[in-house]
């Protein structure tokens, strides 16, 4: 059995990652999973989330936004509405985001229609944020 397989993670506007790794774990909507060399295949989607790669000793972080994944037990592709490496991520600019979505979210009911966008884009900031924090 191969030993690593290629991770490949793609949004629309660009090749955010293409890598031999050695596992990956990724938030998937039934709950997150984790996927070696020689794993079955399938396919499933993906909520915001973290995805963990590992493409030696060394684990790595990445921010993903909704999207899909595909796994072969050769490569495993990612398809992300975003996705940001753990080293692109500006902090203060998440931390902004953040802010103007709790602001919103302080004027807002669950029957407001700007609600739900507003809880997204806090989801979406403080997962970016917690990945940036495993900075070393």
């Amino acid at each position: 059995m191969a030993a690593s397989f290629l991770l490949e993670v793609v949004t629309p506007n660009r090749l955010v990652l293409s890598q031999e790794v050695e596992e990956i774990t990724a938030p998937g909507v039934e709950g997150e999973f984790g996927v070696l060399p020689g794993h079955t295949p399938f396919f499933s989607n993906l909520k915001v989330g973290e995805v963990m790669y590992r493409p030696e000793k060394e684990q790595k972080y990445m921010a993903v936004t909704w999207g899909f994944v595909e796994v072969l037990p050769d490569r495993v592709t990612i398809l992300a509405d975003a996705a940001e490496l753990e080293q692109e991520i500006d902090v203060e600019r998440a931390q902004r985001a953040k802010d103007r979505a709790e602001e919103r979210l302080k004027h807002l009911s669950p029957e407001d229609r700007e609600f739900y966008s507003a809880m997204g884009a806090l989801e979406r900031a403080i997962n970016r944020l917690t990945i940036a924090s495993r900075r070393k």
